[in-house]
């Protein structure tokens, strides 16, 4: 029996924690959906098929991995493709309680779906995609935040504004 994960989140952009969370999992599991939330309320920087886009790019390498669009309930979407777990990413204690309510919530939807939380390295637990996004807006320096792919994706689209 295949141990799939679904790794959901809305990854505006993927960053280089994401990445490692990533990594993580396949370490656990032998297949890793990434599911990239289409999230209307956040009102996202990139759009679905950017984020989809930098996420393939950035993990063209990895075995196992598949990138997914997604705009209904993530309990559902893990149903469809057979996913008995959700990967969730804490990087300080202030993400817990926010991720252990969503987790408490997807459960009460279906029991039979685990959350699993990873940490990124120390080195990437500082990295938000909220922040890579502050920095976007005054054109600062990412390279050292996000995949190379990904940075080299929003760089070209720079150049095209």
């Amino acid at each position: 029996m295949r141990n799939i994960a679904l790794y959901p989140g809305t990854f505006d952009p993927i960053t280089n924690g994401h990445y490692d969370i990533i990594e993580r999992a396949l370490k656990l599991f032998n297949e890793v959906i990434i599911a990239i939330a289409v999230s209307h309320d956040k009102q996202p920087m990139f759009s679905l098929e950017d984020r989809i886009e930098m996420v393939e790019k950035a993990t063209s390498h990895l075995k196992n991995v598949s990138v997914v669009g997604f705009d209904t309930l993530t309990v559902e979407l893990a149903k469809k493709h057979g996913a008995s777990v959700l990967i969730r990413g804490l990087r300080a204690v202030s993400d817990f309680e926010y991720e252990l309510q969503l987790g408490y919530l997807n459960n009460s939807l279906d029991d039979s779906i685990e959350t699993v939380y990873l940490m990124p390295k120390l080195k990437h637990a500082f990295i938000s995609s909220s922040s890579v996004r502050s920095l976007l807006k005054f054109k600062a320096k990412t390279e050292h935040l996000l995949p190379r792919e990904v940075q080299n994706i929003i760089g070209s689209k720079e150049r095209c504004i």
